[in-house]
């Protein structure tokens, strides 16, 4: 007979630093330097002026919906690789759901243009 696993934690996203879950935030699964982790969401409308990172590697997952960045649509599946130094605005056209992952993960990286 098998050992009983520990129990399941659950957590809520809505809980958590502006649905960054992972790095250096307060609250956090795993607070690290190491990479910043986020599920984000966005309602249709909603628009980050341009801006770019230093250190960190951006990597953008649209689960759903559909943006512009930069001029160019993107839409469901796109997964956009955005490296230190390119510079990026955000306008969410439909209400859309990102996962983002940035590598490494750096506090006060994110430089307005």
């Amino acid at each position: 007979m098998m050992d009983q696993p520990e129990k399941i934690e659950v957590s809520k996203l809505d809980d958590m630093f502006k649905g960054w879950f992972i790095g250096n935030f307060e609250p956090t699964l795993h607070a690290t330097n190491d990479v910043e982790v986020g599920i984000k969401k966005y309602k249709a409308g909603e628009y980050e002026g341009k801006h770019f990172h230093k250190i960190a590697t951006e990597y953008t997952v649209i689960v759903n919906g559909r943006v512009r960045m930069s001029g160019v649509e993107y839409s469901d599946g796109d997964v956009l690789t955005i490296k230190p130094g390119v510079i990026t605005d955000f306008e969410a056209i439909t209400d859309v759901t990102t996962v983002v992952v940035k590598l490494p993960g750096a506090n006060n990286d994110k430089y307005i243009v």
